[in-house]
């Protein structure tokens, strides 16, 4: 990849108005991530060797997490959404064994982990960039999400 297709793509990044991007081919990895404070930042670096991340197990004798109850339509417009900002596989905990990052009712901040998504054997963790009340999971575990689904709702406090 030379200088004139990155900066191709940093172009097609910023007219998309994705928030992230990860790139990695057998000769370069590169990460940019936009901030709504900053400008874009680029890393790029070898490629490091590929290793092989345990892949979530599902327990089929577990009942599955709920997800929350309805909410009022005429109320959701009060709540801020917490969406994808990738194509992937939504997990609501790194692990079966371990407690989910977000429930329903918990407090959230910018920069805590609400969620994992699983894209190309990456698992990416989401953190919010609000701050308030999680009052409903819009996603079932391990189900595929789309760029910009909501996962979450959360009431500002």
């Amino acid at each position: 990849m030379d200088t004139k297709d990155i900066q191709n793509l940093l172009e097609f990044i910023a007219q998309s108005g994705l928030d992230e991007v990860n790139l990695e081919t057998s000769d370069l990895k590169i990460s940019v991530k936009r901030n709504s404070t900053g400008p874009a930042v680029m890393m790029a670096a070898p490629a490091p060797q590929p290793v092989a991340a345990p892949a979530p197990v599902a327990v089929a004798a577990a009942p599955a997490a709920p997800v929350a109850a309805a909410v009022p339509a005429a109320t959701q417009s009060n709540y801020i959404t917490i969406k994808s900002p990738m194509i992937g596989t939504f997990y609501r905990s790194s692990n079966p064994e371990t407690p989910s990052f977000a429930e329903l009712g918990d407090e959230v901040k910018p920069g805590k982990v609400v969620c994992i998504i699983e894209a190309m054997k990456l698992f990416n963790e989401i953190e919010s960039e609000v701050s308030g009340r999680i009052v409903k999971v819009l996603v079932e575990n391990a189900t595929p999400v789309e760029y910009d689904q909501p996962l979450f709702l959360v009431e500002p406090v």
